[in-house]
């Protein structure tokens, strides 16, 4: 049986609603296929990815429910720049999946489009409108964020200083972030380095080196699962790790006094030995951390400096 336009479009933002919980339940983190393909709308199963397809098409609907960008490479063409579009290959052959693909775009429906962040975990980005498509070279392109499309596609568009820092800002912060989170929190098991807590929602992935440094790629050597309490810390050079993996406390807040958030957040965490992850491909950089080590080195010494009489 198929959907009306009405029912469909009813769906649709039902699967954006469900997402929205999903998210809140992981804590901003991955979703994984098995839950993804649980989705049920007033007792109808409409899974949201294909098994082995890129391409969601229930057969109920009309047009394309979602698409999946894989971390694999794939025979397909698809791919991501860096200004946050992606283009999309048609799948081979004619009609079938293609039809609704163009059907999405020629409505202006909106999708899901999932990015794989590793085996079977996904980040979905969505409402994704399709803004282009090109029947001749097969492909549909579209911005994984709603506040690029304002600006065109820069694949026919030459952009602006202004404009072009203003994608780079979302693509930094909206999309690579994501990615980099979800990646960091695996690689440590969803746990804090510092105190092992396991509440992915109050769970952050720290760059080691700011992204606002060359360094600071939003590569998982260069991030640190914390807490929202030692994130701070160590953003504010009151923490640090050295490159051997050792907790340090600023100084001055190993002789405060004041209650025990501080003692057993802060003090007791000094000399401590990181938790690193299983992998040790991902393990922090030495490099990074005594980059960073150094920056809150020099901040102590100018306190000590600063206390002597």
């Amino acid at each position: 049986m198929m959907f009306n336009r009405a029912e469909e479009l009813a769906i649709r933002e039902d699967v954006f609603r469900w997402l929205d919980e999903r998210i809140i339940d992981h804590g901003g983190y991955e979703i994984s296929r098995t839950v993804l393909r649980s989705y049920e709308y007033r007792g109808v199963s409409i899974p949201l990815l294909d098994t082995g397809r890129g391409i969601r098409n229930p057969r109920q609907f009309s047009s394309t429910l979602s698409i999946m960008t894989g971390w694999k490479k794939n025979p397909y063409q698809d791919a991501e720049d860096e200004s946050g579009w992606v283009t999309y290959s048609y799948r081979a052959g004619d009609g079938g999946d293609n039809t609704k693909l163009v059907q999405a775009w020629a409505n202006g429906d909106p999708i899901v489009c999932f990015r794989a962040v590793r085996e079977g975990y996904y980040l979905p980005y969505y409402p994704i409108t399709l803004a282009q498509n090109d029947p001749a070279e097969r492909f549909v392109r579209f911005p994984l964020d709603l506040g690029l499309s304002i600006l065109g596609d820069p694949l026919t568009l030459t952009y602006t200083d202004m404009q072009r820092r203003y994608a780079e800002s979302i693509v930094k912060t909206r999309l690579h972030q994501p990615v980099f989170r979800a990646r960091v929190l695996h690689a440590y098991g969803g746990a804090c380095t510092v105190c092992n807590l396991k509440h992915s929602e109050l769970l952050d992935a720290a760059h080691i080196v700011p992204d606002a440094d060359e360094r600071g790629i939003a590569h998982v050597t260069n991030g640190l699962a914390m807490c929202k309490l030692h994130h701070a810390a160590y953003d504010r050079s009151l923490m640090a790790i050295t490159p051997d993996y050792e907790i340090r406390i600023d100084a001055q807040l190993l002789d405060e006094v004041d209650g025990p958030m501080l003692r057993h957040g802060l003090q007791d965490m000094h000399g401590r030995t990181i938790r690193r992850p299983h992998n040790r491909n991902a393990w922090p950089s030495p490099e990074l951390l005594a980059a960073q080590f150094d920056k809150f080195a020099r901040r102590a010494g100018r306190v000590f400096r600063r206390s002597r009489p």
